[in-house]
Formats: C-alpha cells, sequence, structure tokens
C-alpha cells in the first residue's frame, strides 16, 4: 500500500464523519502523478460537489510543490487536478451540523470539497494555508514588484 492510502486512511479514522468510498483507487491515481523527488505532506478524503447527497470521492494531497486532487472513475480513466501556489488564491470553509465545505479559490475556478468531518477542517485548513503562505513567500507571488 502506497504512502497516500495511508495518510487517507489515517485522516478517515481519525475524522469519522468524513463520507469517502474507494479510498485506495483514489489514492492510486495521486500516486501515479507525483514528480520524482516530490514530498507528500497531508493527504485527505472529501466528496468534491456542492450537494451533501452525491458521493464523488477524491483524494486531495498536499505535496511540498502544489496539492493534487484525485479520483479513479468508476469502471474506467480518472480525473487529476494540480494547484500550484501560483494559482491558488483563497480558501473559505463553511461548517454545519455535522459535515463542513472547503472551497479553494483559483485563477480559473472555484474548487468545492464536500462532506468532511467538522472536526477535521481546522487541521486541512492550517496545513493549506500555511503551505501556500509559505510559498507565495519564496516566490514573491502576489506581491508589488516596486
Amino acid at each position: 500500500m502506497g504512502m497516500i492510502y495511508n495518510m487517507v486512511k489515517e485522516f478517515r479514522s481519525k475524522y469519522q464523519l468524513t463520507i469517502a468510498i474507494r479510498l485506495k483507487a483514489h489514492s492510486s491515481v495521486a500516486e501515479m502523478y507525483l514528480n520524482p523527488g516530490e514530498k507528500v505532506l497531508y493527504a485527505f478524503p472529501a466528496q468534491m460537489n456542492d450537494r451533501p447527497y452525491l458521493l464523488d470521492t477524491v483524494v486531495i494531497v498536499l505535496t511540498d510543490k502544489r496539492i493534487l486532487v484525485c479520483q479513479k472513475k468508476l469502471f474506467w480513466g480518472h480525473t487529476y487536478y494540480a494547484i500550484t501556489p501560483d494559482m491558488f488564491n483563497d480558501l473559505k470553509i463553511k461548517t454545519g451540523l455535522l459535515w463542513s465545505k472547503i472551497k479553494i479559490d483559483t485563477v480559473k475556478e472555484l474548487v468545492t470539497l464536500s462532506n468532511i468531518d467538522k472536526r477535521g477542517v481546522n487541521d486541512i485548513e492550517t496545513k493549506i494555508s500555511t503551505f501556500m503562505l509559505e510559498e507565495k513567500k519564496k516566490y514573491k507571488i502576489g506581491a508589488d514588484d516596486k
């Protein structure tokens, strides 16, 4: 079993209300897209939609270079998104009674991740925001060049 699957499984066992299925299949897609030397910092499952009744599980992986959003289709094929620090704008969290949503605003689109155990979103927000802020400082992305 891969490192990503173990991280996702650990997140799922810690935050048991997170709704996610077929974690091993989705994690294998993420493993395919890791670049040589790229380090995995954090991984978690979620649903990639705005509707609580629709199951559309993805695995989100934070590496030392980018965020990967990966999904293995039920019969054939897969979906893969990469969000690099220069494409990242903002992160928004909405919490409900049991579940939370995370909206990642990028230059081109809004990625909605839902059905996450509301106890887990603080951990996710800290990991993603800290990483993106450090990377933007490192490359001076968004800073006025005077």
